[in-house]
């Protein structure tokens, strides 16, 4: 089995890309053959999300693999358009450095911005401009929020489309706005409860729920990574409420409300 080492370093990109070359020939890999574009989807979603989970982990041994396996994906999918005389992965790697240049002009250019809002401001210009330039025609009824991938977790969707919203400067003055905002979303959920009105109850939680993604965004926090992080909180107070009753040969079914309260507030002070 080939292995590359540290004198490798300059060569290690090309040997990569040869050896999905490889997979994918009539001398490689049966499975690897078979894969489409359409097949691979599930493997894409699966190792960005292990990337996050790596990154949740903050281990960069399972960081540095799951990258790996991500990039595998990407050169995976390069090699199959590249069969059908579509692209490469070097045209992958063209347009993204081009792109990136000239998304950056306060950085590659003379531009100069005062603050992060003007920066995002002329990110969103900068796009519709190179949408204008690659000849793609531009819809005057479009809108700033179309195009996003509907497979987006609602959260993700939830602060793309007011973080671009933001940009065009429709966005609360300064974070009390926001949590104003919150109140006013908590007492109409209240009001909708009160009504008992299934459907507006849906529609008030929905709007909660975007009003604390909004919150998450001010602070610069991205929402979807701090549920996971709450999600893995209450798991393991939980599972640690269980282990106390279990250690007493009782399960939660069997204790009280009162029980499990109490039992709750001394697990939350170690965890």
């Amino acid at each position: 089995m080939p292995e590359l080492n540290n004198q490798d370093n300059t060569e290690i990109f090309e040997k990569l890309v040869e050896l999905v070359k490889k997979l994918r020939s009539p001398e490689g890999c049966p499975w690897d053959r078979e894969q489409t574009g359409e097949s691979l989807k599930p493997h894409l979603i699966e190792e960005a999300h292990e990337v996050l989970e790596a990154l949740d982990s903050d281990n960069p041994q399972d960081l540095c693999e799951e990258l790996g396996d991500l990039l595998f994906q990407i050169l995976f999918h390069s090699e199959i358009a590249s069969e059908n005389n579509d692209f490469d992965i070097y045209d992958v790697c063209r347009r993204i450095h081009r792109k990136m240049v000239l998304r950056h002009p306060h950085v590659f250019g003379d531009a100069n911005f005062s603050t992060s809002e003007e920066l995002l401001k002329n990110w969103e210009m900068l796009k519709t401009r190179e949408k204008e330039n690659s000849g793609q025609k531009t819809d005057p009824s479009a809108s700033l929020l179309d195009g996003l991938p509907p497979s987006l977790p609602a959260l993700h969707v939830a602060r793309l489309i007011s973080a671009k919203a933001a940009g065009t400067g429709f966005d609360w003055p300064d974070l009390d706005g926001i949590k104003e905002k919150l109140s006013e979303e908590i007492s109409e959920l209240e009001e909708a409860c009160l009504q008992e009105d299934a459907e507006k109850i849906q529609e008030e939680v929905g709007d909660v729920l975007f009003t604390v993604v909004n919150i998450a965004r001010f602070l610069k926090i991205d929402p979807e990574s701090a549920l996971s992080k709450a999600n893995k909180k209450f798991t393991s107070r939980f599972q640690a409420m269980e282990k106390h009753f279990l250690s007493g040969s009782r399960a939660l079914s069997e204790t009280s409300p009162e029980e499990m309260e109490e039992v709750w507030n001394e697990v939350k002070k170690s965890r």
